[in-house]
């Protein structure tokens, strides 16, 4: 009977969460790759132009930090997924 009693308090509760949560599912945030480039200087980055290529000196399956509004989430690591570059998540911190 006390089993009952927790599974039903469950379900109330995540009922709970889901609609205190419900407003806040459609607002936007930033997703953004860091790609730590060793040995980029001030004169590199001052080089920069239209169809500049920056080589990034990364092996194929190196984890790359991914943050959310900044704050870290996760690690990836480069792929192809078709014609698109994509980040395939390896790690959620």
């Amino acid at each position: 009977m006390a089993g009952t009693a927790t599974g039903v308090m469950a379900e109330e509760n995540s009922v709970t969460d889901s609609e205190s949560w419900a407003h806040a599912l459609l607002l936007l945030c930033k997703l953004s790759v860091d790609l730590p480039l060793q040995g980029f200087t001030v004169s590199d980055m001052l080089r920069l132009q239209p169809g500049a290529v920056v080589s990034a000196l990364l092996r194929v399956g190196t984890d790359v930090p991914l943050r959310v509004n900044g704050t870290l989430l996760a690690h990836g690591e480069f792929e192809v997924a078709g014609e698109q570059l994509a980040i395939r998540l390896t790690e959620l911190v």
